[in-house]
């Protein structure tokens, strides 16, 4: 979400997340931030790192429960 954040917004980092969540935009933000992680995911499996793999795994679904958290609140 960092990369995200540094490639496409014009604001620092603090700005843009707190204009996201004022505008009701965080949750795009984290899904745009969690899709970056299926490139280290396959090569980490394309390369037998297992354990890398299942932590970038668990990270996007980390991602998940925020987005549903701040969907539901």
């Amino acid at each position: 979400m960092l990369f995200y954040i540094l490639i496409f917004s014009e604001l620092s980092i603090r700005d843009t997340l707190v204009e996201s969540a004022e505008k009701d935009f965080l949750g795009t933000l984290i899904t745009a931030g969690a899709i970056l992680n299926f490139l280290p995911f396959f090569i980490f499996l394309k390369k037998e790192k297992t354990y890398r793999a299942r932590g970038v795994l668990l990270a996007s679904i980390l991602a998940a429960l925020v987005i549903a958290i701040l969907k539901i609140l």
